[in-house]
């Protein structure tokens, strides 16, 4: 293609659609570039609770999870609820079915980097090669250089691949691209930064802790933590039943009256802050790099207090910052967006980059 048409083709319009299935919810925004601008032009979410309630057998009932057949019914509720037409859809792959890694190879040509990597990868993913779709960049350094190339890896299942493509097909959808949660939120919130920041996203089923430098992920770490542990945590305390307990703590969140409900959440948090701290050195150690900011995302993000404890255990600025920011949208929704925000960072991310293929 020439310059010529590289170029118009940014002034093209163009819509894109990023989805989220996580565990327990489903998340979906449609968007559109035109030039430079960018404009949120529909969103839409459903969560596992409000679908129990009315179809029980779409939900498992121990787990509150989504089940596998009624997704893409779900899917195809959700747009025309949102009254989304675009077919073009990017998918986040969740945390817990990536793998992400970061190593160093030798300089190279450019064209013996991807045997590299592969020689490399079997030393680290735990599945045969031959089971696994691997997605992989250079971070550092430059093909025929003088200096080792640093990569960054995503590895994903196959299995989980294609059973993304089943799920789109039968969505009525057309899979433009999948991609790794830990990337999408990067891009979404951290995209064009110069800060080195630790990226912290607390999950339903699990969380991870990223750190991005000069707008690139560098490294992705998961967690054997879930946010359904504090609801639990109240749940147990106050003798309620989990949907009163989410809500408790939403709303007191680790500043509760109750000192024994206050307490107990800041010990389940306190791990967690124990790991930024420990990956935040590793990387100023090995980059020599002070980590400047802590970003907050997943839906425990907005919890209250969890800002302010972070700040008086680390020394640093903790912020939840707004995938939406960049868009643009009716005035009116500004602090419904920003509340929703971290729930959507998966979503807005795949789609953002959607907009780049």
């Amino acid at each position: 293609m020439s310059d010529f048409f590289k170029n118009l083709n940014l002034f093209l319009p163009k819509k894109m659609v990023g989805i989220d299935i996580g565990t327990s919810a489903i998340k979906i925004v449609e968007i559109s570039r035109w030039g430079k601008g960018k404009t949120l032009e529909n969103y839409g979410h459903i969560t596992s609770d409000s679908i129990y309630k009315d179809s029980p057998l779409a939900v498992d009932r121990g787990s509150r999870a989504l089940s596998r057949d009624f997704v893409p019914l779900a899917i195809k509720g959700i747009l025309q609820e949102a009254k989304i037409k675009t077919k073009e859809a990017v998918f986040s792959i969740p945390d817990f079915y990536t793998f992400c890694t970061s190593f160093d190879i030798p300089p190279m040509p450019q064209k013996e980097i991807a045997g590299a990597v592969q020689y490399n990868a079997s030393q680290y993913v735990t599945l045969p090669m031959k089971e696994v779709t691997l997605d992989w960049k250079i971070i550092s350094g430059a093909p025929n250089g003088s200096t080792p190339l640093k990569i960054f890896l995503v590895a994903v299942p196959n299995q989980v691949i294609q059973e993304y493509q089943a799920i789109a097909k039968e969505a009525g959808l057309e899979l433009y691209a999948m991609e790794a949660e830990a990337t999408a939120i990067s891009r979404a919130l951290a995209r064009g930064s110069k800060k080195t920041i630790c990226l912290m996203d607390i999950g339903v089923q699990s969380s991870t802790v990223n750190i991005i430098d000069d707008g690139v992920l560098k490294r992705s770490y998961s967690f054997n933590f879930y946010s359904g542990q504090l609801a639990k945590t109240v749940s147990g305390a106050l003798g309620v039943g989990l949907p009163e307990a989410e809500k408790i703590k939403n709303k007191d969140g680790i500043n509760s009256p109750n000192n024994t409900i206050g307490e107990a959440l800041r010990l389940l948090v306190d791990p967690l802050v124990v790991q930024l701290r420990s990956i935040s050195s590793e990387f100023t150690q090995s980059e020599q790099k002070e980590v400047q900011e802590i970003y907050l995302t997943g839906g425990t993000a907005n919890l209250p207090g969890l800002k302010e404890h972070i700040n008086q255990k680390l020394g640093k600025t903790a912020t939840v910052p707004n995938c939406f920011s960049d868009f643009l949208y009716p005035p009116i929704l500004e602090d419904k967006l920003r509340a929703m925000s971290p729930g959507f960072s998966a979503a807005m991310g795949v789609a953002i980059g959607g907009l780049e293929i």
